[in-house]
C-alpha cells in the first residue's frame, strides 16, 4: 500500500489513524504490517465506504483539512469501492532489520539461504542473477541502483525489485543512495 512519507510523523505521532483508497478489490488485509514510505504500519480494519459519507472526524484522522480533501486525492473510477482503511505505526523491530544485523550463521541458514537463492535465479526471466547482484553490491555499495542495474543490462525497477528480494532475506541494506551488504549478506557471501 502507498502510503506518502509525510504522513511518517503524524502516523508515529497516532495523529493519522486513517487512510482511504479506492481499488477494484481489497488491497490489504486487517492485523496484517506492511511497509510504506511512511514507514511499517498495521492495518487495523478496512471497510468499504460511500465517500459521500466521510465525516470531518474521517478527513482530520486521515491527515487532511475536509472531506473533500480526502474525495479529491482518491485515485481511480468514481464508480469503484472507496475502502476506509484504520491503521497504526508498527511499534516493533522491522524482522528485516534483526535479521540482516546477524552476522553468525549456522549452516542450516547457509543452506536455506542457498535454496531460495536458487529459486529466485531458477524463476527469474532474466536468468540467474542473486550471487552476481550480491557481489556487485559488496564491491560498490552506495552506488546508485540505475547505475547497478545499467551494469546488468536491466531497467531499474525490476533491479530494484529483486534487490528487495535480497533485502528480505537479509542480506542487503538500503542506504540513502544505492545499497550495501548487511552483515548477514556479508557473511553469507564470505561463505560462498
Amino acid at each position: 500500500m502507498l502510503i506518502p512519507a509525510r504522513f511518517r510523523e503524524p502516523i508515529e505521532r497516532g495523529e493519522v489513524t486513517l487512510t482511504f483508497r479506492r481499488w477494484k478489490r481489497c488491497q490489504v488485509v486487517a492485523g496484517h504490517t506492511y511497509r510504506t514510505a511512511a514507514g511499517r504500519i498495521v492495518v487495523d480494519a478496512v471497510d468499504v465506504i460511500d465517500p459521500a459519507r466521510i465525516t470531518q472526524a474521517d478527513a482530520k484522522r486521515a491527515g487532511f483539512a475536509s472531506p473533500a480533501d480526502v474525495r479529491a486525492m482518491l485515485r481511480g473510477e468514481p464508480d469503484l469501492p472507496t475502502y476506509r482503511i484504520r491503521l497504526h505505526a508498527a511499534t516493533d523491530p522491522d524482522p528485516r532489520a534483526t535479521l540482516a544485523a546477524s552476522a553468525g550463521m549456522t549452516a542450516e541458514e547457509r543452506a536455506a539461504i542457498d535454496l531460495r537463492l536458487a529459486r529466485l535465479d531458477r524463476v527469474s526471466a532474466h536468468g540467474p542473477w542473486t550471487h552476481a547482484v550480491l557481489r556487485a553490491i559488496a564491491e560498490q555499495p552506495g552506488v546508485r541502483a540505475a547505475d547497478l542495474a545499467g551494469g546488468f543490462g536491466r531497467e531499474t525497477q525490476p533491479f530494484k525489485v529483486d534487490v528487495r528480494k535480497l533485502k528480505n532475506l537479509g542480506l542487503t541494506l538500503s542506504l540513502e543512495v544505492g545499497y550495501k551488504l548487511s552483515p548477514r549478506g556479508e557473511s553469507y557471501l564470505a561463505s560462498r
